[in-house]
């Protein structure tokens, strides 16, 4: 049994309808040139009488304004790369364009190579990158400079229009806040970075220095929330650990679950604290104490640098906020010996 759908209006039935030519149709919907009251008004009627929708595509060839934005990432599923994204995507529907995501899951050069040459292929605005790990950074290095371009990540580059998220100043305060509770030093559990250190774990370093405190072995973890549980049980079986930063608050999240499961309690015995303010971050017990990186707000940014080449800035524009630190109960001074 076969059901039979009836097919969009076009533009000609558009222009059939109202009586007018297809040109004076296209005329109206772009904005092109004078079109009289007594035809605009016939062509409106006609519109909504036929429910026509007009195609962007089409209208962008008649005016030559693109609209469509790419967005070129490693992932989507990972909470900062999905917020951002999502950003990007309510500045751009508010603005008038359409967002497409292109993901590549590896930094092999010839598979950039094959997604920018399928990005480019299509009639782009401008492209926006998440340079949060070496897969954006590999993409960056595969694009043109001609067209509309803006990197998202946690450190500046001056070659190019950036939205950024400090990274190392965040880091940074965070170790400082556990050295302040009296912690003799803070271990490191890192997520994979975009280059050789990360901004947070570049921060942390440089706060431990400052401070004369030791700096301990880098703990390497996935994104994975699991791979900090076997982490966690590590720790746990160290008594001299008693303060851990971890790359984000999902590794925290695994590395609490580790350290209890040991049979240690957080803070009491160890104090975890995480990175991003993920929505789960507080109401996991203990709350994570964690820096807030406003994603959403990272993507709106990353889209008005955006505009901006759009409508002819040449000069690189940056955009830069310092992550919040938000205390929560998960770090206390450490235990007496």
């Amino acid at each position: 049994m076969s059901r039979t759908f009836a097919k969009p209006a076009s533009i000609a039935d558009v222009a059939r309808v109202a009586g007018v030519s297809v040109p004076t149709v296209s005329r109206v919907l772009t904005g092109a040139a004078k079109v009289s009251a007594e035809r605009r008004e016939r062509v409106q009627r006609a519109i909504v009488e036929l429910g026509y929708r007009p195609n962007s595509a089409a209208r962008a060839l008649v005016s030559g304004k693109q609209t469509i934005i790419a967005v070129m990432t490693s992932d989507t599923t990972i909470y900062g790369y999905s917020a951002t994204i999502e950003g990007i995507e309510v500045a751009a529907r508010e603005a008038g364009f359409f967002v497409v995501i292109s993901v590549i899951e590896f930094s092999d050069a010839a598979e950039v190579d094959r997604a920018v040459s399928l990005a480019l292929g299509q009639p782009l605005a401008g492209i926006i990158v998440l340079k949060f790990d070496p897969a954006g950074v590999q993409i960056l290095k595969s694009l043109p400079r001609d067209i509309p371009l803006v990197a998202v990540s946690g450190e500046l580059d001056d070659s190019l229009s950036q939205a950024v998220l400090d990274e190392e100043a965040a880091g940074a305060e965070m170790t400082r806040y556990l050295l302040g509770l009296g912690h003799a030093t803070v271990h490191h559990v890192s997520i994979p970075p975009s280059r050789k250190e990360d901004g947070r774990t570049i921060g942390w370093r440089k706060a431990l220095a400052e401070a004369g405190a030791e700096t301990p072995p880098i703990i390497s973890a996935s994104w994975a929330a699991d791979s900090g549980v076997r982490i966690g049980l590590g720790l746990a079986a160290r008594p001299d650990i008693t303060a851990v930063f971890c790359g984000n608050d999902e590794v925290a999240m695994g590395v609490i679950a580790g350290v209890v499961d040991s049979g240690r309690r957080v803070p009491d015995d160890v104090s975890v604290v995480g990175f991003d303010d993920h929505p789960l971050s507080r109401i996991w017990r203990p709350g994570i104490t964690t820096a807030m990186q406003d994603f959403g707000s990272l993507g709106k940014r990353a889209f008005s640098l955006l505009a901006l080449q759009i409508e002819g800035e040449e000069s690189p524009a940056r955009s830069s906020e310092r992550p919040p630190l938000v205390i929560r109960a998960s770090a206390a001074p450490p235990p007496r010996r």
